[in-house]
C-alpha cells in the first residue's frame, strides 16, 4: 500500500485548491473497479515523467458523488485534466502507459 501516498488523493474539501493552478490530471476511480486498480502503477509511473508540468490526483467517486458529477463521470477510470481550475480534457477508460503521455504530451508543449 505504500506507493498509493504517491498521488494525493482528495476530496471535496481540498479540491479546489489543489486544481487551481497549473494543469492537473484527476484520476477518478473507486476500490472495486479493477481496471482503476490495474491504472495505478501507471499513473504512479506518468505522475514522476511529468514532475513539474502536470500535477496528479485522484478522486474515489464513492466517497466524492459530488465531485465526479461535476465532472459528468458516469464509467470509470475516467480522467479529468484540468488547467487552471477549467476542465480541458477527459478520458475515460483505461490505456497503455505510451498512448496516456502521448495524450498528456499534447497539453504541456
Amino acid at each position: 500500500m505504500g506507493n498509493k501516498d504517491k498521488i494525493t488523493e482528495l476530496s471535496k474539501s481540498g479540491f479546489e485548491d489543489f486544481t487551481k493552478d497549473g494543469i492537473v490530471l484527476i484520476d477518478f476511480f473507486a476500490e472495486w473497479c479493477m481496471p482503476c486498480l490495474m491504472m495505478d502503477p501507471l499513473m504512479d509511473e506518468l505522475s514522476e515523467k511529468f514532475k513539474g508540468k502536470i500535477k496528479f490526483g485522484k478522486v474515489n467517486v464513492d466517497d466524492n458523488s459530488e465531485l465526479a458529477g461535476k465532472f459528468n463521470v458516469s464509467s470509470i477510470p475516467n480522467f479529468v485534466l484540468l488547467k487552471n481550475g477549467k476542465e480541458i480534457e477527459q478520458f475515460v477508460g483505461s490505456m497503455s502507459s505510451e498512448e496516456f503521455e502521448e495524450k498528456l504530451n499534447k497539453f504541456i508543449k
